[in-house]
């Protein structure tokens, strides 16, 4: 079975910042894309937001089984009508792969029902242990029994997102804050996995953990289709 995947990104940090363009040069989109192509059984595009229909077209979308959703700077820029056809797909069975700041996005929070998802946050670059509690899920499967990430962005709680339908992992952080870092929903036929680590001013996406969890994460949302 061949898994069609499109990896959304704005693409605009590493256009606009020197640290970030000399960490993701190709984008944060092609590092994740790229070892994607590597499974055979994952057919892997990209879109980014200064795309025509933001790379979002109708025939895009019904070509796609999984979309990851990478953003951050430019939210308010997404039009609400590619919003309303990405959460219709979802709904119809595709599934949907939210990366870090992506907790803001518009398709996030309307597949949420939540108007916020405010959270606590601090970037100063230190070390986030992600805990892996549910050790048998798909999404968990090779990994031990935490991820250790060298320097990230703390995102803390009180995260305004429902419960969970299954929680997966939970990060700690050197000041003491926790969070929900790995969450599952099902919205309609669809699949939606919220997943926190990816600031753009570290190499996240270049750390082989994270991307084996981006590509779990992919075969679990696809199981819908």
């Amino acid at each position: 079975m061949t898994i069609k995947v499109t990896v959304w990104n704005e693409y605009r940090h590493e256009k606009t910042d020197a640290e970030v363009a000399a960490i993701y040069p190709d984008g944060i989109h092609n590092a994740i894309a790229n070892y994607l192509k590597t499974d055979e059984q994952l057919q892997v595009s990209t879109a980014v937001l200064d795309d025509p229909e933001h790379g979002l077209t109708d025939d895009v979308l019904q070509n796609t089984d999984v979309l990851l959703w990478w953003g951050h700077l430019a939210h308010d820029e997404v039009s609400d009508d590619i919003v309303e056809k990405v959460q219709q797909r979802v709904l119809d069975g595709m599934g949907l792969i939210v990366l870090h700041s992506g907790h803001a996005s518009k398709i996030f929070k309307k597949l949420m029902g939540t108007a916020t998802g405010t959270l606590k946050w601090r970037d100063t670059g230190e070390i986030e242990k992600i805990w892996v509690i549910e050790q048998g899920h798909p999404i968990a499967q090779g990994l031990g029994e935490y991820i250790e990430i060298p320097k990230e962005e703390m995102y803390g709680e009180r995260f305004e997102i429902p419960a969970p339908d299954k929680l997966i992992f939970i990060s700690w952080f050197e000041g003491g804050e926790v969070f929900r870092s790995g969450c599952c929903y099902e919205r309609g036929r669809g699949r939606i996995f919220y997943f926190r680590p990816g600031h753009e001013t570290f190499p996240v996406y270049h750390q082989a953990e994270v991307l084996q969890v981006i590509s779990n994460a992919t075969f679990w949302a696809a199981a819908s289709k």
